[in-house]
């Protein structure tokens, strides 16, 4: 990840800020998209430049096309170019959001930031959507109905970024997945735990850390043998 530039969306707690900081240390000037916690981004934004690295806060609301394409125009005047694309922000779970919502951020807007983001990566550039488990096996394996709605919409927008990553084969830019158990540390079990009180208690095995997923995400970015398309698995698949 030497001298290359990465943008992660959802970049300014958790999981995002973990892969931002495992990137900065590989190497890489780091863009990092949040959609309002800016206080947290700013906060992980000053580790990246401790450790020498080029740090850009990128304030977007994914599910709005003036945000996104003013995302991409900062990345173009600051870099001019774009490496590795971190699809990790997503949602479903929040109160008070449109039925729509889960599709619209998790399908609709995964795509369009791609797409936006594809004119700025050169030969080499990769995409890596993260999902759980739950999602990438939606339809084959059981999933608590809380999390329903965003395991379907996460399914779709991986779904729609494999096939959009087939077109993509001419320019060299390719697509990984990084798909999880639920993670320890994150707010995903504990709003699920929230809404359906046990239902975390007979999941199997021991839930990977925050560090664990964002170890694989950044190799998943980084390792230049993967072939277009492969999923790499953090976590039990068995439930």
């Amino acid at each position: 990840m030497n001298g290359k530039v990465a943008l992660v969306t959802g970049a300014s707690r958790g999981i995002g800020a973990a892969t931002a900081l495992k990137l900065a240390e590989c190497g890489a000037s780091v863009v990092l998209n949040y959609r309002d916690k800016i206080a947290r981004a700013e906060g992980v934004a000053a580790e990246i430049r401790r450790l020498g690295r080029a740090a850009l806060l990128a304030q977007a609301d994914l599910t709005v096309d003036a945000d996104l394409k003013a995302m991409m125009l900062l990345v173009r005047e600051s870099f001019a170019r774009l490496d590795v694309l971190i699809l990790n922000a997503s949602g479903g779970l929040e109160k008070n959001k449109a039925e729509d919502y889960a599709m619209a951020l998790n399908l609709t807007a995964q795509m369009r930031t791609a797409e936006l983001a594809v004119p700025l990566m050169p030969e080499g550039g990769r995409i890596v959507f993260v999902t759980s488990h739950w999602a990438h096996f939606y339809g084959d394996k059981p999933v608590m109905p809380a999390y329903e709605p965003v395991a379907k919409s996460k399914k779709a927008g991986e779904e729609a970024l494999r096939q959009y990553a087939m077109e993509l084969v001419s320019k060299g830019i390719s697509l990984a997945v990084v798909s999880g158990d639920a993670i320890d540390g994150t707010i995903t079990p504990r709003l699920l735990e929230r809404m359906s009180p046990g239902a975390m208690e007979n999941h199997r095995g021991t839930l990977p850390s925050i560090d664990e997923f964002a170890t694989a995400i950044c190799a998943a970015a980084s390792d230049a043998s993967l072939a277009s398309g492969h999923t790499t698995f953090v976590g039990s698949t068995d439930w």
